[in-house]
């Protein structure tokens, strides 16, 4: 399976995008804050999505793909806590991605875990 061609990489690398381009306009003070955790979380989803599609079983590809679930989770609270304090104020398109990426990646562990029992 080639992680460039999954429909949700390629989601999670539009959020990647959009959230470097809304952190950089939050305060320096959160530079090693807020916007570190956000861009790191983000960054792990597709990079978690692609090492994963790189293993050689599914049992292995599904340890990524849910640790991928895991920072899509993180990086949805952190937005969450960008809107509160003030430095997003409109978060409805990322939560949008957000939940577009995360849909895709569940029906894909999904999918994975049917051929899996279906194997064992």
């Amino acid at each position: 399976m080639k992680h460039q061609e999954l429909e949700v990489w390629n989601r999670s690398m539009e959020l990647v995008t959009n959230i470097y381009l809304i952190t950089k306009d939050f305060p320096k003070e959160e530079l090693y804050g807020l916007v570190s955790q956000m861009r790191r979380c983000a960054v792990s989803i597709p990079s978690n999505i692609a090492e994963g599609c790189s293993r050689f079983s599914d049992k292995e590809t599904l340890k990524f793909l849910n640790i991928a679930l895991g920072s899509i989770s993180e990086l949805e609270t952190q937005v969450i806590i960008s809107k509160n304090i003030g430095y997003i104020n409109d978060i409805e398109n990322l939560q949008m991605q957000n939940e577009t990426v995360k849909k895709l990646l569940l029906g894909l562990i999904r999918y994975l875990n049917t051929k899996t029992e279906q194997i064992e």
